[in-house]
């Protein structure tokens, strides 16, 4: 008797280690799946160092980066390292243009936000005017100048955020009636769209939603510039990438979006 209820345990304690095991394996899998979301190393380019992200995307994507051309290359996990490189060193002499590009752009001064500064709105500048008001805040652009009425003791971010809200309302204006022009000319139809504040991007599309976003900084631009990057999203709905057809469609439809191109590129966005 003594012997059977020795090995009686003696299983017990055998089955509480093999699920020991198997819960210790199982949470080790899992770690693992956790650290594979995502992954990032650095690529050596002749002399040129590109940040590389494997993350779960589909396609491979590559991005200069202002102010300072930093390369950036985004890539599915399940890509190889190899193959990464064939296609950075493919990009090679395309990323040394863009970069010299960048490098010789005109940088803006940094804005304070102070008396006569110059500030732009749909591609004209305008002297700023500073006007201290206890009872409202609000902007507005009168005898060629943007009038910014402010509480006495408005800092620089303060005065930053009420005239960023002015070109928010202004854009919300012009887009709608730009967007509802380009529906009908290229019979596609916008779900929504949003503005944002953006680094690298003057706008973004995503087809399958049919959303669509501008930057901003497009306020500060010429309504030309404006009207093309309205275009240039509403495109996206026809064709999602950048090829030959992408671009004939827009030789079709905005003959002149080259010099608007070179007009929105003539400047680094401010950050």
């Amino acid at each position: 008797m003594p012997f059977k209820k020795f090995s009686f345990k003696s299983v017990n304690l055998a089955t509480m280690l093999e699920s020991i095991k198997l819960d210790s394996f199982r949470t080790e899998k899992r770690a693992g799946r956790k650290n594979t979301q995502s992954m990032k190393f650095t690529l050596k380019l002749d002399d040129i160092d590109a940040e590389v992200i494997q993350k779960k995307i589909k396609n491979m994507n590559l991005r200069i980066c202002p102010p300072d051309g930093k390369v950036r290359i985004s890539a599915p996990l399940h890509v190889s390292q190899e193959k990464i490189h064939k296609f950075a060193f493919s990009k090679l002499e395309w990323i040394r243009k863009q970069r010299k590009r960048m490098h010789n752009q005109v940088r803006p001064l940094p804005v304070r936000f102070l008396e006569n500064e110059s500030h732009y709105f749909s591609g004209q500048a305008y002297p700023l005017k500073i006007i201290t008001n206890n009872n409202s805040t609000f902007v507005e652009l009168r005898d060629q100048k943007i009038i910014l009425n402010l509480p006495p003791d408005a800092g620089i971010e303060k005065r930053r955020a009420v005239l960023n809200e002015w070109y928010r309302r202004e854009l919300m204006r012009q887009i709608p009636p730009l967007i509802n022009k380009w529906e009908n000319v290229l019979n596609v139809s916008v779900a929504s769209f949003h503005i944002r504040s953006m680094k690298t991007r003057w706008g973004s599309c995503t087809p399958k939603t049919a959303r669509v976003r501008f930057n901003l900084e497009l306020a500060k631009r010429s309504p030309e510039c404006l009207e093309y990057i309205v275009v240039h999203e509403l495109v996206h709905l026809l064709e999602a990438s950048h090829n030959s057809r992408f671009k004939a469609l827009m030789d079709q439809f905005y003959p002149d979006w080259r010099l608007c191109r070179k007009e929105l590129h003539s400047l680094v966005i401010p950050s």
